[in-house]
C-alpha cells in the first residue's frame, strides 16, 4: 500500500480538540477560544486550570470548590517521600517527579477510568501534588527537610514557599502564576500526543501523565529552557553577543529559544514574558541574563527574522525563574507542574471517544534473507 511519510508527523492531524488553537502566522494563542494574553492578566493558574479541563470558566461557587479541593489534596504520603528519599540525589529533578507521579498511582488507583468521580479526583491529586513533588524532591537532594504545603496560601506562592520556607514577594507570585498559565497547554506537542498515545490503551492517569513527562525531559522541548539560561551564561556580557551569533550561524548550529515548529512570528508567550521579565526586574533588580537575551534577540533577529524565526516560549521563561532563585535543572519540572493541566484536559477529552493509537510504517529494511547458522558466520 502506498504512503506518503511525514517524519515526525509534521502537520499530520492526530486529534481533533476544542481544548487549545494556535495560529502560527498570526502568533495568536487560544485556550477554549480566550486569548492567552487575557488569561495572564485577568485569570490565574487554577481557574485557568478549570477552563481547559472541564471546558468552561467556573462560577464564583465552582471556583472555590476547586481551590478548596486542590489545597486539600497538596500533601504526600510518607511512603512516597521514602520513596524519593532513596533515588540519588544527583539525579534529575524529571527523573524523581516521573517515578514520584507513576508511584502515586499505586496509592491512588485510577483505573476506573469510564467513572466521571474517579477522574475528578485524580485530576485534583495530579495538580495539587506535582508542585508539592518538585519541591520536596528540591529540598531532599541537598539534604532539607521537606516543607509541608500551607493551605493558606494560593496554589504558586504556595509552591515558592515550599522551596525556601519564606513567603515569596506577592509581585513574585502573581509573575509565577502568569508563567504556569502560559505554559499549561500548547496543542499537540510531543508530550501531550506521548500521554494522549498512552491514554487510548485506557491507562490509568498517572501513568498516562509520567509518560508524558518524560516526552516532556527532552532538550528540544521541556529541557530547551535549562539550555537557554545555560547559553546565556555562556556569552557572558552584552558585548560578546555578536560574536557568539556569527559563529553560530556560520556552522548553522541551533540557537536554543529560538524557532518554532509552528509560530512564523514571535511567540505570543515569550511577548508576555518579555514582559513579565520587565516588571519582576524593575521590582527586585536588573538582570544581566535579561541584557544578554534582549541583546541576542535583536542580533539573532537581523539574519533569522526574514526565515520566520524568533523567540519562542522558551527564551524568557528561564530567566524569570533564575531571577526567583530557582534551580536551573528545576525548570522543566515546573514547565510540568504547569502542562499537566493540558495532559489531564487531553487525557478526559479523549476518553469520550478513545480509540487506540496504531499508526503505520513504512518497512525499509530487506525481505527473504536466510538464516545463516551461528558457526557458519
Amino acid at each position: 500500500m502506498p504512503h506518503d511519510f511525514m517524519p515526525g508527523l509534521a502537520g499530520v492531524p492526530a486529534a481533533k480538540s476544542a481544548i487549545s488553537d494556535v495560529d502560527g502566522d498570526r502568533g495568536l494563542l487560544e485556550y477554549r477560544g480566550i486569548r492567552v494574553e487575557e488569561l495572564c492578566d485577568r485569570s490565574s493558574y487554577l481557574e485557568t486550570t478549570y477552563l481547559l479541563l472541564f471546558g468552561r470558566l467556573p462560577s464564583p461557587q465552582q471556583l472555590a470548590k476547586w481551590n478548596e479541593d486542590v489545597i486539600g489534596h497538596r500533601r504526600l504520603k510518607y511512603m512516597i517521600v521514602d520513596l524519593m528519599k532513596c533515588l540519588p540525589d544527583q539525579g534529575h529533578p524529571m527523573d524523581a517527579l516521573q517515578a514520584a507521579v507513576a508511584a502515586l498511582g499505586m496509592f491512588y488507583p485510577g483505573r476506573h477510568v469510564k467513572s466521571e468521580d474517579n477522574n475528578y479526583w485524580s485530576a485534583v491529586r495530579l495538580v495539587a501534588k506535582l508542585p508539592t513533588i518538585v519541591a520536596a524532591w528540591a529540598r531532599l537532594r541537598h539534604g532539607d527537610e521537606v516543607i509541608v504545603p500551607r493551605d493558606d496560601l494560593g496554589f504558586s506562592e504556595n509552591f515558592l514557599y515550599m522551596l525556601t520556607e519564606s513567603e515569596p514577594p506577592p509581585l513574585w507570585s502573581a509573575v509565577f502564576d502568569d508563567c504556569l498559565i502560559l505554559h499549561a497547554e500548547h496543542t499537540m506537542n510531543a508530550s501531550t500526543f506521548t500521554g494522549m498515545v498512552t491514554a487510548s490503551t485506557l491507562a490509568d492517569p498517572y501513568t498516562v501523565v509520567a509518560s508524558a513527562i518524560g516526552a516532556l525531559k527532552g532538550p528540544l522541548h521541556g529541557g530547551a529552557n535549562e539550555e537557554v539560561v545555560q547559553m546565556l551564561r555562556d556569552i557572558g556580557t552584552v558585548e560578546r553577543v555578536r560574536s557568539y551569533v556569527d559563529e553560530k550561524i556560520r556552522r548553522k548550529d541551533k540557537l536554543m529559544g529560538f524557532g518554532h515548529r509552528v509560530y512564523k512570528v514571535k511567540d505570543p508567550r515569550a511577548v508576555v514574558l518579555q514582559r513579565l521579565c520587565e516588571r519582576l526586574f524593575q521590582e527586585s533588580g536588573p538582570s544581566p541574563l535579561y541584557e544578554i537575551a534582549m541583546k541576542l534577540e535583536q542580533v539573532a533577529g537581523e539574519s533569522l527574522n526574514a526565515k520566520g524565526i524568533y523567540p519562542n516560549v522558551d527564551f524568557y521563561s528561564g530567566i524569570v525563574y533564575d531571577k526567583m532563585g530557582i534551580d536551573i535543572d528545576l525548570f522543566t519540572p515546573v514547565f510540568a507542574i504547569s502542562r499537566v493541566s493540558g495532559w489531564l484536559a487531553h487525557w478526559l477529552e479523549q476518553l469520550r471517544e478513545n480509540k487506540l493509537f496504531r499508526p503505520d510504517q513504512i518497512y525499509a529494511g530487506d525481505h527473504n534473507r536466510p538464516y545463516i547458522p551461528i558457526d557458519q558466520r
